[in-house]
């Protein structure tokens, strides 16, 4: 169990490792084809908007994910099997109750939220509520937990940042292509040119995986953390698999919180199935069964 918690942080590193690699040559790149020799203003201001952004994502994001959800605040009257179940997984491993929402909702899912356990946001559906014995629905709010534990959703809003960096850079760097004329770099190498223009139109799809592919190994270290929690991965496994049997599209859909759900919400199709936040639910099913023999 720990070795497979230790694996996935260190996989997310080297993504992460990549993925400022990928930053920091298409900076580099901008510059030698549009900027000044040895200057490099292009580099910083992309790392101080990503920044930015970073900072903003960071502080409204748990409310703007609520929102877009349609979740309600609860207390332990309203719902208490739900309530007590986050409860006593607060008081189990040590962490902050955080806030709980339902979602009316009869699509089976939950999702957690939240910069750090001091403020953190769980949400379930009323769906997952229905369909889930107690020892399942513990296992989900175990796994969501443990995005909370594991500063999750701050690695997101990052990784988030510098996405949008990217798009936003290369998106400048083709209109200057196109509108703008030869930079002043480059001294008008044709070579130098071309191969800026199709890294800037790759670069972006690149981003956008390697986030897809972080965000598929926070759900791995997630499932870890939630059957470590509950010592029982079993419950977590029979409610992934009743997920992927019964889960169907939320109501309310939104691709930029997709990653926060403890299953796909959007459903995708074969083609779409590349480009989604989530690993295969057989997947993890199996690790969760290979972690149950370890016990």
């Amino acid at each position: 169990m720990y070795k497979a918690i230790a694996r996935n942080k260190r996989n997310t590193v080297v993504i992460l490792l990549v993925f400022f690699l990928l930053i920091g040559g298409l900076g580099f790149l901008a510059n030698l084809a549009y900027g000044r020799p040895g200057d490099y203003s292009i580099v910083v201001l992309v790392m101080v908007g990503a920044a930015l952004y970073a900072v903003f994502q960071y502080f409204l994001a748990s409310r703007q994910a609520v929102a877009m959800s349609g979740g309600v605040r609860i207390t332990k009257a309203d719902e208490p099997r739900l309530y007590r179940v986050v409860e006593n997984l607060s008081i189990a491993t040590g962490t902050p109750m955080p806030q709980v929402y339902v979602i009316s909702d009869p699509a089976p899912n939950a999702f957690a939220t939240g910069r750090d356990p001091e403020h953190a946001i769980v949400a379930a559906t009323t769906g997952l509520l229905e369909l889930l014995d107690d020892a399942e629905l513990e296992g989900v709010m175990a796994h969501e937990l443990g995005h909370v534990r594991n500063y999750d959703i701050r690695v997101s809003l990052i990784v988030y940042g510098l996405v949008v960096a990217v798009g936003i850079l290369s998106d400048i760097l083709l209109r200057m292509a196109f509108f703008g004329g030869r930079g002043r770099g480059n001294n008008g190498n044709p070579v130098v040119l071309v191969f800026g223009l199709v890294a800037m139109v790759v670069a972006p799809l690149v981003a956008t995986l390697v986030q897809l592919a972080i965000s598929r190994q926070r759900e791995y270290l997630a499932d870890a953390t939630g059957a470590l929690t509950t010592r029982h991965p079993d419950a977590l496994a029979r409610a992934l698999e009743k997920l992927e049997i019964h889960g169907r599209p939320l109501r309310r859909q939104n691709s930029s919180m997709a990653h926060l759900w403890i299953a796909d919400p959007l459903k995708p199709g074969a083609l779409e199935k590349l480009f989604s936040t989530h690993p295969p639910i057989a997947e993890r099913i199996a690790r969760l069964e290979r972690m149950g023999g370890s016990f």
